[in-house]
């Protein structure tokens, strides 16, 4: 962890030739020209960061679960035999009604 704390993303330039490029070092060493092999200088240089990924849901697994979940009620319906999608209606209308004759003070 020490040793990617000390990791810079570093412009170097050629102090003899037109080379210029970038690296990622992790110490103050100095680095050759690769073109002329003369010595280089630090033009710029950017601290690097350890990135964590979010803990949040990857935008990868969201999409699969909302293909998934479009098709959802669909599918089960289809796979269900009459009857228990009958059932299923049933117990649904029932929790719908007790719920309103709830909300509603007692009914009609």
């Amino acid at each position: 962890m020490i040793a990617d704390a000390r990791r810079q993303l570093v412009t170097r330039r050629c102090r003899v030739c037109e080379w210029q490029g970038e690296r990622i070092e992790t110490t103050d060493a100095d680095m050759d020209c690769p073109w002329c092999h003369a010595p280089t200088r630090r033009v710029n240089a950017i601290a690097l960061v350890e990135r964590r990924r979010p803990v949040g849901v990857s935008v990868h697994a969201a999409a699969l679960g909302r293909r998934g979940g479009l098709k959802g009620g669909r599918a089960r319906a289809a796979a269900l035999p009459a009857q228990r999608r009958r059932q299923i209606a049933q117990i649904a209308a029932r929790a719908r009604w007790s719920r309103r004759s709830k909300r509603d003070g007692g009914g009609r």
